[in-house]
Order: structure tokens, then C-alpha cells, then sequence
């Protein structure tokens, strides 16, 4: 998932665009949906509007944020732990946790997320490979997905972030021990 907002203040800054692809724990897509959310402009800082694209024009007509929370909804499956996962993933679940308990909806999540940042700083650690930052932008560049930077819009972000993650859990496989320590084969009968 992934968010766009006014602002990175949840309680000074309204979210503006929210995008999801809904998957199995393998990472095979189920559902997606996007949607442009209807914003206050007083609640719409100059640096955020110009980072996620949001204008009063592009946005006229959005639905409110209680419709799109209410749309959401219903991409998740019945009866399933739904875990939110992302790039910097508990920023826009710190935004979303608030729109849901101000539109008092309960909240579908569950408390647990997987974030992108860890999985990219992990795959660092294992692989030796130093980054030079812990960015969507670098993780994407790193694994060769991109050349550039991407429009920073949320399901354009969401579609990186999966794409991301698919690349990074694919490189972090189970090895044996003795191919990565070198004391372990020591240790072996």
C-alpha cells in the first residue's frame, strides 16, 4: 500500500491519495484499488501538494476519505489477517489509523507491518552490499527495476514497492550456513 498526503503530520495533514494491491502471503495480487481522496487545501502544505501532484483542480469531484475507506474495505478478503505492507509502511498506516478512527470505522489492519526499508536493509546486511539509502527509489534502482526517478504517486509507489519486495525476498532464499560462514564448516560432522 501506499498513501500520498498533505503533509507528514497526520494531525495537521489530510491524506490525498491511497492505493493498494491486495495479495496472498506469496505475493500473488487478489485485488487492487486507487483512489484519489477529497482533501481540505488548508490541511494541503505547498511541499506536499507538490510531491504527491495534488492540486484543487486534478482533485475536484474525489470522494470523501469515509467512501474510500469504505471501498477499501471491501477489496480485503473476509476473514483473513490483512498485514499492511509498504515502503516507510507506518507513516501512511499512522495516517489511515487516524482516518479510520475519525470517519469511526473500525480499523481492518492488523498491528503487525512489513516494510520495504527492513527487507532492503536486511538483503544489505546478507549480501555485503552497502546502500546509500534506504529509499524506494534506491531500493528499485539497486535491484535494477528502474534507471530514474518514478512519479511519486501512490499506486504508481505501490506497484514499485511490490515489485521491490517480489525482487528482494527472491535474493534473501535460505542458503546453508557453510555457504555464507566460514567458521560453519569447521562445524560440520
Amino acid at each position: 500500500m501506499d498513501c500520498e498526503f498533505g503533509g507528514l503530520d497526520p494531525e495537521l495533514h489530510d491524506i490525498t491519495e491511497i492505493a493498494v494491491v491486495v495479495t496472498d502471503y506469496r505475493l500473488a495480487e487478489l485485488a487492487r484499488g486507487e483512489w484519489k481522496v477529497h482533501a481540505r487545501p488548508e490541511r494541503i502544505s505547498e511541499e506536499g501538494a507538490a510531491i504527491g501532484g495534488y492540486s484543487e483542480e486534478a482533485w475536484q469531484g474525489a470522494p470523501p476519505l469515509r467512501q474510500v475507506l469504505g471501498e477499501l474495505n471491501d477489496l480485503m478478503p473476509a476473514n483473513a489477517l490483512v498485514i499492511p505492507a509498504g515502503q516507510n509502511v507506518r507513516m501512511d498506516v499512522a495516517f489511515l489509523e487516524r482516518g479510520y478512527r475519525g470517519c469511526q470505522i473500525p480499523y481492518p489492519f492488523d498491528y503487525h507491518v512489513v516494510d520495504l526499508v527492513t527487507l532492503f536493509y536486511t538483503w544489505s546486511l546478507v549480501s555485503g552490499e552497502r546502500v546509500s539509502a534506504l529509499s524506494l527509489r534506491q531500493a528499485a534502482l539497486t535491484a535494477g527495476l528502474i534507471e530514474n526517478a518514478v512519479p511519486h504517486r501512490a499506486m504508481a509507489d505501490t506497484e514499485l514497492t511490490l515489485e521491490t519486495f517480489r525482487h528482494f525476498i527472491g535474493r534473501l532464499a535460505l542458503r546453508e550456513p557453510a555457504d555464507y560462514l566460514p567458521e560453519a564448516k569447521e562445524l560440520r560432522p
